[in-house]
């Protein structure tokens, strides 16, 4: 329990907050349509139905607003290595962004549910209000606009038509009917099954989100929703008016209510993300210009492609990622991959293993499939960019740290393991015997015989609670900094390592947990 609340206090406090304000602001919304004079006449016809509707909408702007801030991958990188504020366990927060993403993608989701349904309701008693069965006050709202100098209420003007007719007849029902339709596509298509099976369909068609956007600016210009206007207010009092409909039009008390439709603000909210987004974009693709030099390419066992390119001022810390792309197997597709190399040495390279169609399609351009050396001209171009932090770049921040990985989950370390190596002894140091006779020869000693560390290399899988119960009897008074990247399964069992054995103690051993994340 002490290790959760050392690891997760300062994401449960950010997730709550993110929580309090889609509260705040659905209730707060939620209220001001309800008692609001300048809508009574709309609830008359819509009742609470209004309401729901209006405040699901604002909630709807508020996470779209902030859904593209944790795709921005340079912001986010900008924020790692410049702010102050971003350092320390504000930093580890950072590493959860695409966590955030799918959090806000799934409010996005329940409000867009709300806010349709909410709607449909709306439709229906507009239609209704048109009806002979309407009851007089809003039959009289529905009404208003039939003769000259009338403002409508209603936007139905008609009794015998259906909601269907409307919605494909309106700016709003149009472009909300778009919006749903690009809304279940990028949430059916990232769902993990999609995403495994087919990477690329996940990645086209979640750029559509930019049809969204474009689409939910014009979706309020449509100001299905309408109220009395201000001016109105002050002539026709409502709260007496209501109950005197004969004198509508007979006295100056009661003249004729005047209305106008809500004014659109989803730009408000999306303006910003949008333009830091478009910055973001400019960014890759000024990336994408510059020129990358495969300095050379190793075709491993276990289908794994080793690739060392060159770029101009590229510098790398140990643990970071780039992200690639093929322009001849995909002009917007872009791939996540850990640097396997160490800072000290004069290229970088990644480790590519064939697990989907743009790999697979990768090693054929490579011509890794088939075994067969290319002269440097016929290779593919790369575009390259970052490189950006993950969650591994904190190791040397640490008292103790421990690193633990899992197939090729090793890449993420193979560059922390280099950099040690190379600080320790020295870029030019080879071991020029067999490994293998020279493990057996040499186990006795106080160092590893591959990396020259003080800790040694042991064989078979580890038993976890020894392992953890070891490392705090050996550091009673330190905070172990654990990184993992692998499987999920071997995820929560190190996770609850690191909380059974952190101490209660504010002074004793704490494991602080960390995993890669893309």
């Amino acid at each position: 329990m002490g290790c959760w609340i050392l690891n997760e206090s300062l994401s449960v406090v950010l997730l709550l907050s993110w929580l309090g304000g889609n509260f705040y602001l659905f209730i707060d919304t939620f209220r001001w349509y309800e008692e609001e004079d300048a809508f009574l006449y709309t609830r008359v016809i819509l009742g609470s139905s209004l309401a729901w509707a209006r405040a699901s909408a604002v909630c709807l702007n508020y996470n779209c607003m902030l859904i593209l801030l944790p795709i921005s991958r340079n912001f986010i990188s900008f924020l790692r290595g410049t702010i102050i504020c971003c350092r320390g366990p504000w930093k580890k927060q950072l590493d959860k962004s695409l966590k955030f993403h799918k959090l806000v993608a799934y409010a996005i989701a329940i409000n867009a549910t709300i806010h349709i349904v909410a709607h449909v309701i709306n439709m229906e008693r507009y239609r209704i209000g048109q009806s002979k069965e309407a009851e007089e006050l809003p039959s009289k709202l529905s009404y208003l606009g039939n003769n000259p100098n009338e403002s409508y209420l209603n936007p139905i003007r008609k009794y015998d038509t259906n909601i269907i007719t409307e919605f494909l007849t309106t700016i709003a029902g149009v472009t909300g009917l778009v919006i749903s339709v690009v809304l279940i596509l990028i949430m059916t298509s990232s769902t993990e099954i999609i995403r495994q099976a087919s990477y690329e369909l996940f990645w086209y068609t979640h750029h559509v989100f930019v049809i969204f956007f474009i689409v939910l600016v014009i979706h309020g210009t449509g100001q299905i929703v309408r109220s009395q206007t201000l001016e109105s207010l002050k002539l026709h009092n409502v709260t007496y008016c209501k109950d005197h409909l004969t004198e509508w039009e007979e006295t100056t008390q009661c003249p004729l209510p005047q209305f106008s439709g809500n004014k659109p603000s989803a730009w408000k909210w999306i303006l910003g993300p949008v333009v830091l987004y478009m910055c973001e974009r400019i960014i890759r693709f000024w990336r994408f210009q510059q020129k990358v030099v495969i300095a050379k390419v190793v075709i491993h066992p276990s289908e794994v492609l080793e690739l060392h390119m060159k770029k101009r001022d590229f510098k790398t810390e140990p643990g970071q990622y780039i992200f690639l792309q093929c322009p001849s197997i995909s002009q917007l597709e872009w791939h996540p991959f850990t640097l396997t190399s160490a800072p000290e040495e004069d290229f970088f390279s990644v480790h590519i293993r064939m697990a989907g169609d743009w790999t697979e399609a990768l090693f054929d351009a490579f011509g890794a499939k088939a075994e067969t050396f290319k002269e440097p001209w016929m290779l593919p171009r790369l575009a390259v960019d970052g490189p950006f932090g993950a969650a591994v770049t904190d190791i040397f921040h640490y008292q103790v740290s421990v690193c633990i990985a899992a197939g090729i989950g090793v890449t993420p370390f193979a560059s922390i393991l280099k950099s040690i190596y190379y600080r320790c002894c020295g870029p030019h140091t080879e071991l020029k015997l067999d490994k293998a006779a020279h493990i057996a020869l040499h186990w006795d000693e106080n160092t590893d015989v591959i990396t020259g560390l003080k800790q040694k290399t042991f064989y078979g899988r580890p038993n976890w609670n020894n392992e953890f119960r070891q490392l705090a009897y050996n550091h009673p008074s330190s905070n172990i900094g654990v990184f993992f990247c692998g499987p999920k399964a071997l995820s929560k069992t190190l996770q609850k390592m690191c909380g059974l054995y952190s101490s209660a103690d504010p002074k004793g051993v704490h494991f602080n947990y960390n995993k890669e994340n893309f």
